[in-house]
């Protein structure tokens, strides 16, 4: 059976590898699915279950490769339970006139809502060549309460929980790279920000680093072997590195007087990329996980940069906040141009970008005076989606996990 359909973008010969219902496998021409030259599939999403349908719609609506054309498709995406009470989803991808069967697969979840969001990966994989990203789960802030808590959620903010519950300050909460602990900091014990890790199994909260000062800033390393932080115990916010129960932590940054923030890893684990207003105004800096060949990148689009994250697929590429025109916005920059660009546009705030597991996508924070909202955004395409609307109060701070 064929392992991949293939997306030629040049489209001048565009054809997938196919296999009919009987198992005996062709090549199938599908220009009918997309125009020579054109990048976006015009596809119809159907579904026996009407639920279903609407939430694959909403996630191929964020999905810059793809829209949604019911009298003008060149494809179905056709996504059927397999029976009452399966977390099944059985995906078929047609087209042509009479209908061909492209791909067909049968797609489990540990709920049919997760099962149903895998299919929607498959899809897109299947047609695209490159990942899904629709099954992914968030980690944010959330304040329906009253107070800054961390939930998770998948990413369309279904099959939400919240976390914690300390009716203080939580912010910044992170993924290990395995899913199975969340690291945050948190003001609940003594007013003072100290760093927490949750287990998202049992859902237990246990203190990591509760040093004098202020304790901030942690991530995992790549390989969850490690996490950078932010510490102050010996005076100024300085970048520190530790194995992942905190132990062994070694000083990185010694700046005399300066501000550090928001160490994030590279993809291989062996740089980070922070903050630092050693030159008056706050910019990124890189330097090996080691603390060594400690250099500015040189943005030059703002005189307020912050908040990186380093692209998993693409390590070329970072994103980050950036202050434009009175207002901030996300921008990406680009280690082999040495250029950057703004990505996202309008009156809004744009802040605290993350990169979806297919290196095209980030997930971001939409602010305004009254509302503070999450969406994703195609960073080639520029289109940006609301995952959420509102009605769950003010949500910031996500962070986005494939497993």
């Amino acid at each position: 059976m064929c392992k991949s359909l293939v997306f030629l973008l040049s489209a001048v010969a565009f054809a997938i590898a196919a296999v009919d219902l009987h198992g005996q496998g062709r090549q199938v021409d599908i220009e009918d699915i997309v125009a020579r030259g054109e990048r976006v599939f015009n596809v119809d999403v159907v579904s026996n279950d009407e639920n279903l349908r609407n939430l694959l719609r909403r996630a191929f609506r964020t999905h810059g490769q793809f829209a949604l054309a019911e009298d003008r498709s060149r494809a179905d995406f056709v996504f059927e339970v397999v029976a009452q009470g399966d977390d099944r989803v059985r995906l078929r991808i047609q087209s042509g006139s009479p209908l061909q069967t492209l791909h067909e697969e049968s797609v489990r979840g540990d709920t049919l809502r997760q099962a149903t969001l895998r299919a929607g990966d498959v899809a897109v994989r299947r047609t695209t060549g490159l990942p899904g990203y629709f099954s992914g789960r968030l980690t944010f802030v959330g304040q329906q309460s009253g107070h800054r808590e961390v939930y998770m959620s998948d990413l369309f903010l279904g099959e939400r929980r919240q976390l914690t519950t300390d009716r203080s300050k939580s912010v910044s909460p992170r993924w290990s790279p395995d899913g199975r602990r969340i690291i945050y900091t948190g003001y609940y014990r003594s007013g003072f920000p100290d760093i927490f890790v949750i287990d998202t199994d049992g859902m237990r909260r246990t203190p990591l680093v509760t040093f004098r000062g202020t304790n901030t800033g942690a991530r995992f390393s790549p390989d969850g072997s490690r996490i950078s932080m932010v510490l102050s115990g010996e005076g100024t916010p300085e970048v520190y590195v530790a194995d992942a129960s905190a132990r062994n932590a070694r000083r990185l940054t010694r700046t005399g007087g300066s501000v550090q923030s928001s160490p994030t890893w590279s993809p291989n684990g062996r740089e980070l990329i922070f903050v630092s207003d050693r030159d008056g105004r706050p910019q990124l800096y890189r330097m090996t996980a080691e603390g060594e060949n400690m250099r500015r990148i040189p943005t030059d689009i703002s005189r307020y940069c912050a908040e990186p994250d380093w692209n998993p697929v693409n390590p070329n590429q970072i994103a980050f906040t950036a202050a434009v025109g009175g207002r901030f916005a996300v921008a990406v920059y680009d280690f082999s141009t040495r250029q950057s660009r703004f990505v996202t546009q309008g009156p809004q705030d744009a802040i605290e970008p993350r990169w979806t597991n297919d290196g095209r996508h980030l997930i971001y924070t939409l602010r305004s005076a009254n509302q503070e909202v999450l969406a994703i955004l195609d960073t080639r395409t520029g289109k940006s989606t609301p995952l959420s609307d509102g009605s769950l109060g003010r949500l910031s701070q996500a962070d986005f996990l494939m497993r």
